[in-house]
């Protein structure tokens, strides 16, 4: 099992999205390194969720994976944001996986406190100007983090 932090916007798609839904399907994804990420992960891995672009941004919840190897589909949807052109039926750039909620934490362990407990080595979401929606963690960081929460691994 690995862990992981992805990140999403909570007025866009927010922890509480997901807990509604049970599970999604996490597309869109359109920068190759992410994507490459998104593509090492396994069924059973669970992923930290990060409210990004919020005041304050940090770790809200924990999902787990439950699906990878699909193919996007908002790739060859012309109406969606996501859409790539360049992209083909025959050759797909872009792949998502899919997660199922885990739990939503009692409080947020904000970027402001990460960066307080953890170096850029340790986790690079601590990283100034760090623009990466998927991240690895290490599973030492991701039991500190889970102690910081005051959460059961």
């Amino acid at each position: 099992m690995a862990w992981w932090l992805m990140k999403s916007e909570p007025e866009v798609y927010g922890i509480q999205h997901l807990e509604a839904e049970g599970t999604t399907l996490w597309d869109g994804i359109r920068n190759y390194q992410a994507r490459n990420f998104m593509r090492t992960m396994a069924a059973g891995d669970q992923v930290f969720f990060y409210h990004s672009n919020a005041k304050p941004p940090g770790i809200v919840g924990l999902m787990e994976v439950i699906e990878t190897g699909i193919i996007d589909p908002s790739q060859f949807d012309p109406i969606s944001k996501y859409y790539d052109p360049a992209s083909k039926a025959e050759a797909p750039r872009w792949d998502c996986a899919r997660l199922r909620y885990g739990r939503s934490f009692a409080t947020m362990l904000s970027l402001d406190s990460l960066r307080e407990q953890f170096s850029v080595e340790e986790l690079s979401v601590v990283r100034r100007g760090n623009r990466l929606s998927i991240l690895p963690v290490s599973e030492a960081s991701a039991g500190r983090i889970l102690e910081l929460l005051g959460e059961p691994a």
